[in-house]
């Protein structure tokens, strides 16, 4: 009976209950938003409350499974499954520029999603997923074949960018740019902890700051727009800068999402409005805009436990990774973590006029089935560090699990 307590026990320590409580408490503000999201919209086609809320739940229901599933992989597997998974995300990727859906392609401009009659589906959202696992394992690879050794830096920058351009010119191809800063974010992040020399990264990080401050610049000037348009700059990617630049300007107009995303937060004041008492129109409040909503119903409390909410979660992500001390875990952590964090920062940022609109939905929180499930594969990744590490150490007496 000892015996079979301690097992038990054992078991129960595996498992990060920390990591997923917090996802849980997302989760129901989540439900809590759709449900005045969707309740207070005038748009004809956002559908019932009762049906935007019973496919949200499906989607946590489906991810909760994911999650389970991921768990049950442990590094090696993560490893073998890697280049699998990889192609597979290619393969979708090239897939959805034939078979996307024509609907989705009129309202947004983008072939990045999928149609199976009224359900949709975005495959660059499970590439997510796939990517960090495929970036981990090259750069893993790629420190155990060059150990201790800094001269061969610009080569493992090489091999991640080749393994992240098919990537960056399917997106290209797709219209879908907002995608493609997580991507890019994703990168930066595991190049930062990749091992490669600081006086490699600061460079290229104050040239890529230039590139980005140019720009901008740029778009502010009549020539400026010309050259951008020459290289493939869009004309809704003008009109979005524009807004952000100056969301009073066209704020019936281009800004007009900005602005009463911006009007809705500032209405809630300190404690907000109330639950469900929503007075200030917000397209897409439901999915891009879901801060606005808890900015108005619940105020700047409500928005500072969020934000609260998610330095939680990250917190926790960061320990699970110095627990366990794999460096392949290490890599997928750092992925994952970049991802979730370049969400907040972006969606929150864009929700209050910091950051121009990129479309980047909010984790946990926004509407959106492939994006909640991006998250939960991304969480399970997570779990499974300590889970299988726990499991080593209880087998192993104490050793450490770091086999590649």
């Amino acid at each position: 009976m000892a015996k079979d307590v301690s097992t038990r026990r054992r078991s129960e320590d595996r498992i990060d209950y920390g990591i997923i409580l917090s996802v849980m408490l997302l989760a129901l503000i989540g439900m809590a938003a759709i449900y005045m999201a969707v309740s207070h919209d005038t748009n004809p086609n956002a559908g019932s409350t009762t049906r935007a809320l019973f496919m949200q739940g499906l989607w946590y229901v489906i991810g909760g499974i994911g999650i389970f599933f991921v768990m049950q992989f442990d590094a090696e597997q993560l490893w073998r499954v890697a280049p699998i998974l990889y192609g597979l995300g290619i393969f979708l990727l090239v897939v959805v520029l034939v078979a996307y859906d024509r609907a989705v392609f009129v309202h947004t401009g983008a072939k990045s999603w999928l149609g199976f009659g009224s359900f949709t589906f975005q495959p660059s959202e499970v590439m997510k997923p796939a990517y960090i696992l495929m970036l981990g394992r090259v750069v893993t690879n790629h420190n155990v074949r060059f150990a201790h050794s800094t001269t061969n830096d610009w080569r493992l920058i090489g091999e991640m960018f080749l393994w992240t351009l098919p990537i960056i010119i399917l997106l290209e191809l797709q219209n879908d740019f907002g995608t493609m800063l997580v991507f890019l974010a994703i990168f930066a992040g595991v190049v930062l902890v990749s091992g490669i020399t600081w006086k490699i990264i600061v460079p290229i990080g104050a040239a890529a700051a230039a590139l980005g401050s140019a720009a901008i610049l740029l778009v502010t000037q009549t020539w400026g727009r010309d050259l951008l348009g020459k290289l493939g700059f869009a004309a809704y990617q003008f009109k979005r800068i524009d807004s952000w630049l100056n969301p009073s300007g066209a704020a019936t107009t281009d800004s007009y999402q900005l602005w009463q995303s911006m009007k809705a937060i500032g209405s809630g004041e300190m404690t907000g409005r109330g639950f469900n008492n929503l007075h200030v129109t917000v397209p897409v409040r439901e999915s891009d805009m879901a801060f606005s909503t808890i900015g108005e119903a619940f105020g700047f409390i409500g928005c500072a436990l969020v934000i609260l909410l998610y330095f939680l979660l990250i917190w926790q992500m960061l320990r699970v990774v110095f627990d366990t001390q794999n460096e392949f875990y290490a890599y997928i952590a750092t992925g994952v973590i970049m991802m979730i964090v370049f969400h907040i920062f972006e969606n929150i940022g864009m929700n209050v006029g910091l950051l121009p609109i990129t479309g980047i939905p909010l984790p946990f929180i926004s509407q959106g089935g492939s994006f909640l499930l991006a998250d939960m594969l991304s969480v399970g990744m997570l779990l499974s560090m300590r889970y299988h590490h726990q499991s080593y150490m209880f087998s192993q007496e104490g050793e450490e699990f770091n086999r590649q």
